[in-house]
């Protein structure tokens, strides 16, 4: 039986899951609405010098394949800890240095009839041979980055890490330069490629269009579209595109400068992909909530000297 190409990468699309003021205007006695000035809000980035971020990420995805009437089913999830350990903040430039890594993971995969693959990082067991590759990650610096207020990375040094998204997403989300309103919009470019049938390689322009939707108690609800930009009629390229085009929600602390959770989804079918009685459906969510920032003892009594 013919399957798909995506299936075989599963285990290490499981990793890479792993791999933004005050309330809105008010009403007054003393102004009207029609004259009450929108507040904007400046979104960045304002990591901190010896603070350590962690992250709990969920990644579930269900892909259903009908080909040559014949049907099956893959389901996938991962739960894992993403951290980010800051090393540095240029006071100069505002640029923040930050090691990203996974410390841990809990993996499943069942495809088809075939049993079910278990695999808890935590356990102390060897991990079935699905997820040896992940194994050798954990707990290991994947990424040194640089970035700017923005999110903009300005410096990498990839040690197991990659730079593909997945429709995920990167490491940081990519943030307006100047304050933005409700309601304002921004938009940022990406590529993606999907193999022809002659064997031909083609590149598809993708945008992520981001808007502010709300800002509630110092947080900025932001939604998330893929929306590709380069026209996708051939079914065979869209099964291989589906998985890199979410939508989603992220919410910001303004004050803290850091993402405070992310929820990504896909629900997509595609009719025709390997010959006209095929069809593929995909359903996945992406759940990425922050949990705990430390700071080192370090970090802690300098900020204490900078208050006398």
């Amino acid at each position: 039986m013919t399957r798909i190409a995506f299936s075989a990468s599963l285990p290490m699309t499981l990793l890479l899951a792993v791999l933004v003021g005050p309330a809105g205007a008010q009403q007054t006695n003393n102004a009207s609405p029609a004259v009450q000035a929108e507040p904007a809000y400046l979104l960045h980035y304002q990591l901190k010098a010896g603070e350590t971020l962690q992250y709990q990420v969920t990644h579930v995805a269900k892909t259903k394949t009908r080909i040559r009437g014949k049907d099956e089913l893959t389901n996938v999830r991962s739960l894992s800890t993403k951290v980010w350990n800051v090393e540095s903040v240029d006071p100069a430039t505002g640029q923040m240095t930050f090691v990203h890594m996974v410390q841990d993971t809990e993996l499943s995969q069942k495809i088809g009839e075939a049993d079910e693959v278990r695999w808890d990082s935590k356990s102390g067991e060897d991990p079935p041979y699905q997820f040896e590759a992940v194994k050798a990650t954990l707990g290991k610096p994947l990424t040194t980055v640089s970035i700017n207020g923005q999110g903009q990375e300005k410096e990498r040094e990839s040690h197991a890490g990659t730079k593909a998204n997945l429709g995920m997403g990167g490491l940081t989300l990519p943030l307006p330069p100047k304050a933005i309103k409700v309601g304002d919009t921004w938009a940022v470019p990406r590529q993606t490629h999907a193999r022809l049938a002659g064997g031909q390689v083609k590149r598809i322009d993708v945008r992520e269009l981001y808007t502010l939707k709300k800002v509630q108690t110092g947080v900025a609800t932001i939604t998330v579209q893929s929306q590709p930009i380069t026209p996708i009629s051939d079914p065979k390229v869209k099964s291989q595109v589906v998985q890199q085009l979410s939508n989603g929600t992220i919410k910001f602390d303004i004050d803290a400068g850091r993402v405070l959770s992310k929820q990504l989804d896909w629900d997509e079918t595609v009719v025709g992909f390997e010959g006209a009685e095929s069809m593929m459906e995909y359903r996945a969510r992406l759940n990425e909530t922050l949990v705990e920032t430390k700071t080192s003892v370090a970090a802690r009594s300098i900020d204490q000297l900078k208050l006398k």
